[in-house]
C-alpha cells in the first residue's frame, strides 16, 4: 500500500512540476527579440527585422514541439 502511494506521489509531483515549468517558460521566454538582436550584433551580423522574426519563429516552433 505504501509503495503504491509513493509511486503515485512521485508521478503526480512530476506532472505538476512539468506543467509549472511549461507555463513559466511561456510567460518568460528565455530569449527575446532584444537579446537576439544583441547576440547577432556581437557575432558581427547586421540584424534586420526580417531575420530576427525568422529566428524568433524558428525558436518558438522548436519550443512548442
Amino acid at each position: 500500500m505504501g509503495v503504491v502511494a509513493l509511486v503515485a506521489g512521485v508521478a503526480l509531483g512530476f506532472f505538476i512540476a512539468r506543467k509549472y515549468m511549461m507555463n513559466y517558460l511561456q510567460k518568460n521566454p528565455p530569449i527575446n527579440e532584444q537579446m537576439l538582436k544583441m547576440m547577432m550584433m556581437q557575432m558581427g551580423q547586421k540584424p534586420s527585422q526580417k531575420k530576427i522574426n525568422q529566428m524568433m519563429s524558428a525558436m518558438n516552433k522548436q519550443q512548442t514541439k
